[in-house]
């Protein structure tokens, strides 16, 4: 008797594609890699936030990265993306410009911040995205993990080292407005600055201010991303 395979994931990757993008070149490795230990198909497209205009134009799909590379030409394209997955459970991950993105759909659309902005685009609002102290552009850090957290059990420890392409992190401000909130942060530098962040109400809604996917350019397992396909095929 045949054994029925599982049917291919279908990944959105949200973001304006640029070949020039180190992060757009790594992403389709770390998703065939992670596929590849999973035993599993994924295929993914590109959706460029132009063409996300509603919900509509991202149904049918079993997980939603929000890519780096902002500012977005659609900044509503990409927060239409954010929460399309966040209300309706699908697989989350975001990485530098998708980290900032989520974390700005969470404060407008869940807390009540209609007025929360981003620095790097918005001249008025409630700054909750600001420049870094320090430029992050090419640069590698430690980063402690909360324990029993997505990304801890990821990579399997509570203390790793990865790279950055930002100039943009999470103000103060809003960093202590988040201290009771169901998005959790998960992941902080040396000074205690926020680089991870998840929904524990989510089943799985997971973003980095670093990019861990350039792991597969240098064939080494991205662990984040295998979590993340895990929880698409299950």
């Amino acid at each position: 008797m045949e054994i029925a395979s599982s049917p291919a994931l279908r990944i959105a990757l949200v973001g304006d594609y640029n070949a020039d993008v180190t992060a757009h070149q790594a992403i389709p490795l770390a998703i065939d890699d992670a596929a590849a230990v999973l035993d599993t198909v994924a295929h993914y497209h590109w959706l460029a936030t132009r063409d996300i205009k509603s919900e509509d134009d991202l149904q049918g799909f079993d997980a939603i990265w929000l890519v780096p590379a902002s500012p977005y030409e659609n900044m509503d394209g990409a927060l239409i993306a954010v929460r399309h997955a966040r209300q309706n459970a699908i697989p989350f991950l975001g990485t530098c410009g998708g980290f900032q993105h989520a974390i700005l759909e969470y404060a407008r659309n869940v807390m009540g911040w209609q007025d929360a902005a981003h620095a790097e685009i918005d001249s008025e609002g409630r700054m909750i995205i600001t420049p870094l102290t320090c430029s992050l552009v090419e640069k590698s850090d430690t980063i402690e993990l909360r324990a029993n957290t997505h990304i801890a059990r990821a990579y399997g420890r509570e203390s790793i080292e990865e790279g950055y392409h930002c100039n943009y992190g999470v103000a103060a401000d809003f960093a202590r407005a988040l201290e009771n909130e169901p998005l959790h942060v998960t992941g902080w530098d040396e000074e205690g600055e926020i680089r991870a962040i998840e929904l524990v109400t989510h089943p799985f809604f997971v973003a980095t201010l670093f990019q861990h996917e350039r792991h597969a350019l240098a064939g080494r397992p991205a662990p984040l991303v295998q979590a993340w396909l895990y929880a698409a095929s299950h």
